[in-house]
Order: C-alpha cells, then sequence, then structure tokens
C-alpha cells in the first residue's frame, strides 16, 4: 500500500474541519473558472481569426497576381495569361484553384442615392461556395445564359439598404471612364460579409463587361485570384508563385492588401497570452492558499508522522497527493464548464457582437483537441511544481512542538 497516498484520501474532502472545507472549495472553484476562460479564450480567439480570414480570403482570395506596372487605380491594367503561366498554377499542388477577374470604379445610382463602388467582374470559373454561404436572398449570377448574366449583379446588403434597393430590383450604374458609361443592371442576389471594407467597396459582374467597356481582347484580363489549400503556408505559397511569374506580372498575398485587419488579428494572440497568464495566477494562487492552510491545521499530524520516522519528502508528498486531487477536481468541472459553454454557443450563438466593430453577429467557437489538453497539462505541471515551494513550510515543523501545539 502506497503509505502517502492513503493518508492524502483519508485527509482530501473527508475533514470535518469547516474552515479548510470551505478554502477548500474555494480552490477547486478557483482551478475550475480559470480552466474553463482559458479554454474559452483560446476557443473565441482561434474562431474569430478564423472566420475573419475566411470572410476576406473567401471573396477575394489569398493570392492576387496583376500586371507589373506603376498603376496604383482600383482598375488593374490588362494582361494574358499565357499557357506556361496557367501550367504552373495548376500543377502546384498548394493552389486549391485560381479563377480571373477584373475590377472597374463605378457609380450607383437608385432612389435618388448614390453610390461609389468598385465592380468586381468574374467568370463562369469562379467558385460560388463563399459567396453562395452569405446569400440573404436571391440566387448567383448564372453564366450558362450568356445574354441574361451580361446584366445580372450581387450587391451587399450594405450597398442595398444605402440604396433602398431588394433582389429583383433594376437600377443604373455609371462606369467611369473619359465620358461616364451607363449601363442597367438587375439584382439577383444580396449578399453579407460582414466585413465593411468588402461589403460597402464592391459588386459582383461579369467578366465580360469589364472587357466591352475597356475594349480589352478576349484573353485580356484584370488579375487572377488564388485559393491556398492551407492559408497557414501563405506566405512560402505566395513567395513560390511570384518568384514563377514572368516579369511582367507581380502577386501579392491577402495579408498584404489587407495589413491593418491582419494586424489587428495577430495583437489578439498578445492579450490572450496575457489572459492565460492571468487565469494561471488566479489558479495557483488559489493552490496555494489551500495547501498552506491545509498544512497548518495539520501541524499535529506532521509532528506525529516525523514522530514515527516519516521523512520531510514523505509527508510532503501526502500533501501534494491530496493538492493533485484538488486540481483534478478543479479541472474536471473547469473542462465541463468551458467545453459546456463553448458548445452551447456553437448550437444557439446566444451571445452576440456588435457586426459593425466586429465583423462578426456573434461570438464564433473553435475547439482543438490539442488547445485543450495542453491547457490541462500546463496547468497540473504548473499548479504541481508551484506548491512544492509552500510545502517546504513541513520540514521547518518540529515534531516536539507540533505534539504540543493546539
Amino acid at each position: 500500500m502506497n503509505f502517502e497516498y492513503f493518508i492524502a484520501g483519508r485527509i482530501s474532502l473527508k475533514s470535518e474541519r469547516t474552515f479548510s472545507k470551505l478554502i477548500v472549495r474555494i480552490a477547486i472553484a478557483g482551478v475550475m473558472l480559470s480552466l474553463a476562460v482559458m479554454i474559452l479564450s483560446i476557443a473565441i480567439i482561434k474562431g474569430f481569426k478564423t472566420e475573419i480570414q475566411d470572410k476576406v480570403r473567401g471573396f477575394l482570395g489569398d493570392v492576387q497576381i496583376t500586371r507589373y506596372d506603376l498603376n496604383n487605380s482600383f482598375e488593374h491594367s490588362p494582361f494574358t495569361l499565357d499557357a506556361e503561366t496557367q501550367k504552373m498554377l495548376k500543377n502546384n499542388k498548394n493552389i486549391e484553384y485560381f479563377y480571373p477577374f477584373a475590377t472597374k470604379p463605378a457609380i450607383l445610382s437608385a432612389n435618388e442615392e448614390i453610390e461609389g463602388i468598385n465592380f468586381k467582374g468574374v467568370d463562369k470559373n469562379y467558385n460560388w461556395t463563399y459567396i453562395k454561404q452569405h446569400i440573404i436572398s436571391g440566387r448567383v449570377i448564372d453564366f450558362a445564359d450568356s445574354t441574361a448574366a451580361m446584366q445580372e449583379l450581387l450587391v451587399s446588403n450594405y450597398t442595398a439598404k444605402r440604396l433602398k434597393l431588394k433582389t429583383g430590383d433594376d437600377f443604373i450604374m455609371y462606369f467611369v471612364q473619359n465620358q461616364l458609361r451607363p449601363r442597367k443592371f438587375k439584382i439577383v442576389g444580396v449578399y453579407d460579409i460582414g466585413v465593411e471594407d468588402i461589403d460597402k467597396g464592391f459588386v459582383l459582374g461579369n467578366l465580360n463587361i469589364v472587357k466591352r467597356l475597356n475594349n480589352w481582347k478576349a484573353d485580356e484580363i484584370g488579375g487572377v485570384e488564388i485559393r491556398t489549400k492551407d492559408f497557414s503556408k501563405l506566405k512560402p505559397v505566395a513567395d513560390e508563385i511570384f518568384e514563377q511569374l514572368p516579369q511582367n506580372l507581380r502577386s501579392f498575398s491577402i495579408k498584404e492588401n489587407f495589413p491593418n485587419i491582419f494586424t489587428w488579428l495577430g495583437l489578439l494572440d498578445v492579450n490572450t497570452n496575457v489572459l492565460l497568464i492571468l487565469m494561471l495566477i488566479v489558479g495557483v494562487i488559489n493552490m496555494i492558499t489551500a495547501l498552506l492552510i491545509m498544512i497548518l491545521e495539520r501541524t499535529n499530524m506532521i509532528g506525529m508522522l516525523k514522530s514515527f520516522g516519516a521523512s520531510n519528502w514523505s509527508i510532503m508528498k501526502i500533501f501534494l497527493y491530496n493538492a493533485a486531487y484538488l486540481i483534478g477536481i478543479g479541472l474536471l468541472l473547469g473542462n465541463i464548464l468551458g467545453l459546456g459553454l463553448g458548445f452551447f454557443q456553437q448550437a444557439t450563438h446566444i451571445f452576440k457582437l456588435d457586426q459593425a466593430n466586429y465583423f462578426l453577429a456573434y461570438a464564433p467557437i473553435e475547439f482543438h483537441f490539442i488547445d485543450v489538453l495542453a491547457l490541462n497539462v500546463i496547468t497540473v505541471v504548473v499548479c504541481l511544481t508551484v506548491l512544492i515551494i509552500p510545502s517546504l513550510l513541513i520540514s521547518k515543523v518540529s515534531p516536539l512542538k507540533a505534539i504540543r501545539f493546539k
């Protein structure tokens, strides 16, 4: 029989001392709340970053290829994507898909309201998967009917509200050139990305409209948008693409295109680390307090065990076993609380956010088993390691004085 483990089991929660029971319960509650907050913090931050990244890259791709020139306007210079470059993109195992596009500044006019916008033209190769997830009314452009597709348009919910438009409405768009070129369009769908810079900046239409207005050749485009398979490898993939492009083309990643958003997301990691450290400190302080009180209340027992020949380390192990038991209960309850609240939020989206400020209508949750496991292991290791220090108080207890102590 393990002597230390047996004694620890007898003095754990079976103690008849009311004060020590209260302190023990407070310590367990402290560990539980600390772990639950840490689990939810990491899950929310990771969910938040994933959602924002998906919003930006879902609409604009991960990497954009444009013509290499001094043009810094919203309207890119035309170029032809040669066969060798197309082959390079198709054979790149890190690329999920790519498609051509072109943009052109325009002015929307409807219901006595005017709004500046960027017309983004795409063709039948465009991947509508992301847009379909965010359409709140209508449908996407149907390229099967080439004539009808020239008049179909998707607008954001932001733009639709500003101009008092809805799905099925017709309106006039004026394209900005030496002379304004009016075109009539019909709204076939309204989407809501949730990122203001995108929602108020773009509408989606047919790439052939831009080609006709600019008198481009049939194979000329304004750019290529690329979606990578693994966003965490964006930089090396973007660098690889850039190195293999011909001299007349250049590429840049979405992080270079929207540095403010991704810098802000990077700063969230700092806030998370600070919160994790604070929560871990709270749990450790609670356990140290509980252990010190248990040691002080068990001074007589410590003296008797020493008089029977028990070593300081053996007695220390008794209290460390007891602390580990309390930490274990706290971790179990903390996991139940943290994961329970997280899964509840995933299912109900009950905790809302101001979408205008946070780009999201609700607090997102993204759990990873490795994160939860790491938090549990780190909490146990840190707490037990730190608890060795107050347990050294046992070595200062004199058997004679302890037995006489009342």
